[in-house]
């Protein structure tokens, strides 16, 4: 039988306790944006979620530009329809732990994650992009569970076709990279240093070692040394392929 991802979404959040009240006022749109414009590694557009109701809200303009279609248009009914149908029951399984996650958590706790997964989705023109669908908790309470959303296009970074799950701890909390549904509760131990992360996040904004060594005031020396050892840890070839495989698995 074929799933129905705006029914089987509406049973999965209907699980989501009453009894939390719990807004995140820390969280602020415009500065969001301001964030994405500096740090996206593709073309991307957002939303907010309501996931009580299961009502997309606020989907900006850019989805024009990524998928084809105005954003008047974009609903969550709207986009099961358009989902590959190999990818939905990775995204209702991954909804389903995402879930169950966010049960065992309350008050603050509940904005201390980022939760990442992809997918793909067919295009206005009939092409199946895959996209990084990220997206943290900003409310949570008895009339509105609300998530800030942000689909990029990474096509060009991921080639292979499975989806994985991920769950991002901030403010001090473990991440989880990679979940098994079945186990999501065994943390990953982190894959690169401090340092190297702060390379990485640099190489994405397309920063050359010269940059870097200037911007954290060590010795481009140094930076190739970190650059030759992300190369080893991830057996990639390139630069671009570092963070491809980076961003696949949530390391940045």
């Amino acid at each position: 039988m074929e799933l129905d991802m705006y029914n089987e979404l509406q049973k999965i959040w209907g699980t989501i306790p009453t009894d939390e009240n719990a807004k995140n006022e820390d969280f602020d749109l415009q500065l969001q944006k301001k964030i994405l414009d500096v740090f996206h590694v593709g073309d991307y557009y957002f939303f907010t979620m309501n996931v009580r109701k299961s009502l997309m809200e606020n989907v900006s303009s850019e989805v024009e530009k990524v998928l084809g279609y105005p954003s008047e248009k974009i609903t969550l009914a709207f986009l099961g329809s358009i989902m590959h149908p190999d990818d939905l029951p990775y995204f209702l399984n991954f909804e389903v732990a995402i879930t169950n996650f966010f049960n065992g958590m309350s008050g603050a706790k509940l904005f201390r994650y980022k939760v990442q997964y992809d997918f793909r989705l067919k295009k206005a023109n009939g092409e199946y992009i895959r996209l990084l669908n990220q997206f943290v908790i900003i409310e949570h309470d008895e009339e509105n569970v609300r998530t800030f959303v942000i689909n990029t296009d990474i096509s060009h970074l991921k080639k292979e076709t499975k989806p994985l799950l991920s769950f991002i701890g901030m403010e001090g909390e473990p991440s989880y990279y990679n979940v098994d549904v079945q186990n999501i509760f065994k943390p990953t131990k982190p894959f690169f240093t401090n340092r190297e992360k702060d390379i990485l996040r640099a190489l994405a904004k397309g920063m050359n070692s010269v940059e870097i060594s200037e911007a954290f005031c060590i010795s481009k020396h140094t930076v190739d040394s970190h650059r030759k050892n992300m190369l080893q840890k991830t057996n990639a070839k390139s630069t671009s392929e570092i963070l491809g495989i980076a961003y696949n698995n949530g390391w940045v």
